[in-house]
This record gives C-alpha cells, structure tokens and sequence, in this order.
C-alpha cells in the first residue's frame, strides 16, 4: 500500500527513472507547491519534500499555511517559522495543545527538519529517504537549515488603507 496525501497527475508525466521533469500545466495548492514547480513548472523527487515539511511545520503550529497572519506583519508560515528559528525563539512556534517540556527537543527538532524541507533551492532539501532517516533517529546530526521559498515580510509601520481612505470616481458619459 502506498498511502498518498494528494495526487495532481504528476505520476502520468514523472517515469520512475526520471529525477525531474518539467511541466506547461501547474495543478495544486499555493503554499504547498514547491517554488520552482509553482513558478517554473519543474518538479523533481525534492518537490514532495518540500509540500512534506510545509505540513510538519502546519502540525506543529497548528494553523494553515494559506491562511496565515501573525501581529499585523503578513508573513506566511514559512516565514514565521524562519524568523523564530533564527531568532532561537522556536518554542513560540508550536501550538499550546502539543507544548510539552519532555518533547521539547523532539519538537525542535521536528522544526529543524521540516525547515530543511522548505529551503528554497531545492538542491539543499533532504531527499524523502534522508528526512525519514532524521525522523526516526536522534543520533544523526541535522544541518543548520537555509532560507525557506516564500519568505515575504511586510515591513512596515503603516496601517493598509481602509475603505475609508479610498477615492472612489465614476466615469459617466454625457
């Protein structure tokens, strides 16, 4: 039994004995898709890795990566995840119905993985074996993760317009 989370047709273009590919026609949902399949119609055996670590990272935090909006700053998860990881304040992360002091490190190193993923070249994502690998030991030692795809911050003290701040003109003919 193979269990699949979701299957955009991809199978009928992707031989087993090919590593990448390319395709003309993007199926699947923004922020799962990896970056160079959702701008440039390349798919590669990382591109499931990448959709892999956006659902570890989801789990965690226990909110949606579509829907994500955190303080008034738009960052996506990713982002989120990126800022408190570098920041070392990963614990502000996870959602408080799975806080546990005695996870904490299992936890965090959930987090790392699932930010290994994400990196935006999909040269530097683990391959599906080496993710499972880091999974299920904790002896490996895991690499320090790189910059995720969709990083976008809106930086910035203004507040957006509000319907209020809107000039609405109609143009009517004679």
């Amino acid at each position: 039994m193979n269990p699949k989370i979701s299957d955009f047709g991809l199978a009928k273009i992707f031989s087993s004995n090919d590593i990448e590919g390319n395709t003309k026609r993007v199926a699947g949902t923004y922020g799962y898709m990896a970056p160079e399949y959702a701008s440039e119609g390349l798919f590669s055996i990382k591109s499931d890795v990448f959709s892999f670590g956006v659902l570890i990272l989801e789990i965690i935090h226990g909110k949606r990566n579509s829907s994500f909006h955190k303080n008034g700053d738009f960052f996506n998860l990713l982002g989120y995840a990126w800022k408190l990881w570098k920041e070392e304040r990963w614990l502000e992360f996870i959602d408080e119905s799975i806080v546990s002091e005695s996870h904490a490190s299992d936890t965090m190193r959930c987090i790392n993985i699932a930010l290994l993923c994400v990196q935006e070249n999909a040269a530097d994502r683990p391959t599906t074996i080496s993710m499972v690998t880091m999974l299920s030991s904790e002896s490996i030692a895991l690499p320090e993760p790189k910059h995720p795809a969709y990083f976008h911050v809106r930086v910035t003290d203004e507040e957006p317009p509000s319907a209020n701040d809107v000039t609405m003109s109609a143009l009517q003919g004679r």
